[in-house]
């Protein structure tokens, strides 16, 4: 992938959301949902962004789409800052930046056929004939493996992955750079993830696509993405290329993570590593590394200080003080 340039660059992203109380509803804390989370994706590269629910993955795509305003820190796309584009610039911008949802049932109306559905954002972001419209219609429902008879039936027609191939139609019949894929295969059935992924991995090498793909799913994180970030916290704690963090993962987090992956083979040696407590509250992040109080390796530094990202390896980053020379 290093013959891409690079599509998408996140700096020190924030994401806090005021918790309020009292008479007067005035922000008494914040949940700090992201915290200084850094990194790239390049064009036609996955990127995979994986770690417990509540880790702040999902809110991180939705800030990067400006679904959500970033408490701090930059997004650039192509070189151009989202956060410093004004409402109707940023409208113009989402032409290129699209989002596919965890529950396609719910991003569907309910009351718009299929057709309908693929037509509204051609409408909103181009000014196309009739021709035109029913020629980008019918390519892109052929694209995601929709008969154009079904073109005229209701979301509640189709089954959960018929309408995850809606969604995905909807959400690429623009022609977008970059997608954001938030869980969108965790939904469905063993037997239909397999086609959906596949189907994302032709239309990215056919629509020269690049995805943030959010998922906890390690095992397709690591069957689509060409590199990963681990996230703990709102923080990247580990990225690097997809197969050397899996095989040489650096941080406790990471390792315990992996080592919750069912064995292929039933004759591997594998060792289970346990985490005790719970995720620490966001509102109230501990001092120092937010994983001392879980992490089987904690010293005292872990407590006190927060570690900085080293690199493990070419591309692959971590941030432990276990990796302090």
């Amino acid at each position: 992938m290093s013959e891409h340039s690079v599509l998408l660059e996140v700096q020190n992203l924030k994401t806090y959301f005021p918790i309020r109380g009292g008479l007067m509803r005035k922000a008494v804390g914040y949940v700090h949902a992201v915290e200084d989370v850094s990194f790239t994706i390049r064009e036609q590269e996955t990127f995979g962004l994986v770690g417990e629910s509540g880790c702040g993955k999902s809110t991180t795509g939705r800030t990067i789409l400006r679904l959500i305003e970033p408490t701090g820190g930059q997004i650039l796309f192509q070189g151009s800052d989202l956060c410093a584009l004004g409402q109707e610039a940023m409208r113009r911008r989402r032409r290129d930046m699209q989002l596919v949802f965890q529950d396609p049932y719910a991003s569907l109306n309910p009351r718009m056929t299929v057709r309908r559905l693929l037509e509204e954002p051609l409408l909103t972001h181009f000014s196309l004939s009739p021709k035109e419209l029913e020629e980008q219609v019918l390519w892109m429902s052929a694209a995601v493996g929709l008969a154009p008879e079904q073109l005229e039936r209701y979301p509640h027609q189709f089954s959960g992955g018929q309408r995850q191939r809606i969604s995905i139609a909807r959400a690429l019949i623009c022609k977008p750079k970059f997608v954001v894929a938030d869980e969108p295969v965790s939904a469905l059935d063993v037997s239909i993830q397999s086609q959906i992924l596949n189907l994302l991995m032709s239309l990215q090498k056919e629509l020269k696509l690049s995805y943030l793909f959010i998922s906890h799913d390690l095992n397709v994180v690591r069957h689509i993405s060409n590199r990963v970030g681990i996230m703990y916290l709102g923080r990247i704690v580990e990225q690097g290329e997809t197969e050397e963090v899996y095989r040489h993962p650096a941080h406790p987090y990471t390792q315990a993570l992996l080592s919750a992956i069912p064995k292929r083979d039933p004759a591997e040696e594998k060792v289970r590593i346990h985490l005790d407590g719970d995720v620490p509250n966001p509102a109230d992040p501990p001092k120092g590394c937010p994983f001392h109080d879980r992490c089987p390796r904690c010293m005292e530094v872990c407590r006190q200080t927060l570690p900085a990202d080293r690199q493990v390896s070419p591309g692959h980053f971590a941030a432990c003080h276990l990796l302090a020379p």
